[in-house]
Order: C-alpha cells, then structure tokens, then sequence
C-alpha cells in the first residue's frame, strides 16, 4: 500500500517523526509521498526523501501560500528541487477559495505557473482543490498537463467526471469513512478503481476510529478498507490497484 500524499515535515511530527515512520512501515505501507506546503518546506522534505528509502517528495507552493511566491526565485527553486531523483511530482499546487490566504488572481497565476512548469518537466501534479472547481478545470484546460491527481477529492461526482474523462486521477482521504460524507461516496463508487487513489493528508483528516486525533500515514488502510466497502471490492483488490496506479503515475520502484 502507498501513501500518496502526507505532510511528514509538518511540526506535529516533530516529537516522533521517526516512530511514525516505523509504524507506517510495520502497517504495511511501503511508500510514501511527501509533499511540500510551501516553498521553505522543499528542502525538509528533500532531507527527509533522501535519508529513507520508503519516503519519495514534491516541489511547490500550496495556494494559500501564493501571495508570498515570488515568481522568478520560487519558481526556479521548484525546478531546481525537481532534478533530484526522489523528486516524483509538482505540489501541492492549485487553488482555495474557502479560507481564500491569498487572493483569487493571485492564486490563479501562481498555479498556471506550476502548472505549466509540471507539464515542461513531465511531471505529475498534485492539485488542491477547494471551493474552486471550475476554476481549476479552467487552468487545467488551458495548460494541458500530462499527469495530475485532485488530491483530497471531496467534491461531486458531476464536478469531477470531466477530470476522469481527461484521464486525471481522484485521491481520496480519510473523509470517506466518515459516516455522512455521502457526497464523497457517491464520487468514489463513480470512480474508475483504474484512476483512484489513497492517501491521508496527515496529519490532518484522521480517518475513524482515529477522527480528532492527529493523523498518521499507517491510517492510510483505513481509507482502503471504506474504498473498498463503498466499491464492493475487497481490500486486497483496493491494496493492489490503487499502488499499481501510484506506481505508474509518481515512476515509483517496484
């Protein structure tokens, strides 16, 4: 099983980071993708990829980040951070119209450029996606990149089939097991199993039994277990398709 998308570096790992690791791999989860939030936290999730062999990262600038992103600086630090071997994808980019940090306009520049620096270096993205779907679809139709996940997905089903269409990926998190989330339900028993994936977002969204406490990449089998009862799959099936997907679309050794 692979974690796609979790925030290693983040402080709330701080005290243990290393135990959470060893849990995550003792769990049975054998990759992990870091992803950097902001541009400042590249270089740790750089360190942190090269010192285990189980933990690949990313490269960008989250949206709410976007009004501090510099447009000829941070923009090259990204391409330099993407030359390294471990370096599997651009992200987390995309757009938050919820807590709106940063400024609409902002927001969208800053996106189409990742965006477009994704596409240039072949390179998945890793998209985040609140309260802005058209707006993403928008950028996404412009730039045309070649491999891009919603991460997190949490929206409708009819707002992200054209996405599936284009042969983009759907990740989801520990939403799905929470017992009213039947928007993101329905959009999981939609989903082609051939372009979803897992991931948890740690260390936020907990799934249950662990919802209010600090999320941990070992929880990413609680998101196989409520994908695979929504999809009538069973877990091993949900376990085996969703890390051949991650495989194929982060490059990942087998």
């Amino acid at each position: 099983m692979i974690d796609t998308h979790c925030h290693l570096t983040a402080p709330q790992f701080d005290p243990d980071r290393e135990a959470v690791i060893e849990r995550t791999i003792d769990a049975g989860v054998m990759k992990m993708i870091c992803v950097a939030d902001a541009i400042g936290d590249i270089e740790l999730c750089r360190r942190l990829a090269e010192r285990k062999a189980q933990i690949f990262f990313t490269a960008g600038a989250h949206p709410h980040h976007a009004k501090n992103f510099r447009e000829k600086e941070d923009l090259e630090m990204v391409r330099e951070a993407a030359k390294n071997p471990k370096c599997r994808a651009i992200g987390e980019i995309g757009l938050d119209y919820h807590y709106m940090d940063s400024p609409k306009e902002v927001q969208k520049k800053v996106f189409a450029l990742q965006l477009e620096l994704a596409k240039e270096l072949n390179l998945p993205a890793i998209v985040h996606c609140r309260e802005a779907i058209d707006d993403v679809w928008a950028i996404v139709g412009r730039v045309r990149p070649e491999k891009l996940v919603l991460h997190c997905c949490s929206e409708r089903w009819d707002d992200v089939e054209r996405f599936i269409r284009k042969g983009y990926f759907l990740s989801f998190t520990g939403i799905v097991t929470y017992p009213k989330s039947s928007v993101v339900h329905e959009t999981v028993i939609n989903c082609p199993i051939g372009q979803l994936m897992l991931e948890t977002d740690a260390p936020f969204l907990a799934p249950e039994p662990h919802r209010g406490k600090r999320n941990e990449p070992s929880f990413v089998t609680e998101v196989a277990r409520a994908v695979a009862a929504i999809k009538g799959l069973t877990v091993k099936e949900v376990d085996a398709k969703t890390t051949e997907n991650a495989v194929k679309f982060f490059s990942l050794p087998t």
